[in-house]
């Protein structure tokens, strides 16, 4: 009898396996995406930033002779 319940054993611990993965996978997406929030915001957000800057000070403006 002993002998029965072991395999019993491995397939619930198998299960909690597949569980704790679910769960990183979960996590591993949240991180990734705000992995990408935080690289737009600041990869972008300065690129914006430099062209408002040089637009307000005439840079883009053609010049005059």
């Amino acid at each position: 009898m002993p002998c029965s319940n072991i395999p019993l054993m491995k397939k619930k611990t198998s299960k909690k396996i597949r569980t704790n993965s679910n769960l990183k996978d979960q996590k591993l997406g949240e991180t990734k995406n705000s992995a990408k929030l935080v690289l737009f915001v600041f990869g972008i957000g300065p690129i914006i930033g430099i062209i408002i800057f040089l637009y307000s000070k005439g840079f883009f403006n053609s010049p005059t002779i």
